[in-house]
């Protein structure tokens, strides 16, 4: 079976982690204060998910997930990580990371960023533009008419390939919008951010999308 290694274990890593083990995935999940403060999120999940520290639960993963305030994504394991396909939901908020000049200016994406903090593995960015209350009440079966849609972006191949499979199980459609360069697209404050839409509209959104705020 899938073990999906969940690094992160907030509103948006829980949530991903119940859509997972309704699929049939054994779950990995860290957070950043220790695999004894999950206890509760452990039992509600069931006997197909474990508390680990980060390092474990990338180490674990035959696909991982990171959603962690982005300034902390330089603290992410590398060498658990390499070589795997890594879901990347971050978001910058200046507010709560501090500035990164290199996003600021337009000249760098949240997700390339982290990309370069593990140059070994298969960044693809997933699940940054829904709400965590959403995830697991908004997916309809394939072919709903107006089902709702989620866009997704990487260097690999073989990552975006691996999202919209996932995505669809859990009843979303897809919309690439690689490579991962333009993953802008779809960050905070972007037309197609945390909005309900269908593909043709998330294509128009990231169609529309400006390049800074």
């Amino acid at each position: 079976m899938t073990t999906l290694g969940i690094i992160g274990a907030g509103h948006i890593g829980s949530a991903v982690a119940r859509a997972a083990i309704a699929h049939g995935y054994d779950v990995v999940i860290a957070n950043s204060r220790g695999p004894e403060t999950l206890a509760d999120l452990i039992a509600e999940l069931g006997p197909k998910a474990t508390a680990a520290t980060a390092a474990e639960a990338g180490a674990a993963a035959d696909i991982a997930m990171v959603t962690v305030p982005f300034r902390a994504h330089t603290n992410i394991p590398v060498e658990p990580l390499a070589g795997k396909i890594v879901l990347d939901s971050n978001n910058y908020y200046f507010e709560r990371d501090g500035h990164f000049d290199e996003l600021d200016r337009g000249e760098a994406t949240v997700s390339g960023l982290l990309q370069r903090h593990l140059p070994t593995s298969k960044v693809v960015k997933a699940f940054n533009h829904i709400g965590a209350g959403q995830i697991n009440t908004d997916g309809t079966p394939a072919g709903t008419p107006n089902r709702r849609a989620l866009a997704t972006s990487s260097d690999s191949p073989e990552a975006v390939e691996w999202v919209t499979r996932f995505y669809d199980a859990i009843g979303f459609d897809t919309v690439d919008t690689s490579p991962l360069s333009e993953s802008w697209r779809v960050e905070r404050d972007r037309p197609a951010y945390v909005v309900r839409q269908n593909a043709d509209e998330l294509r128009a959104n990231l169609a529309k999308a400006p390049r800074t705020i």
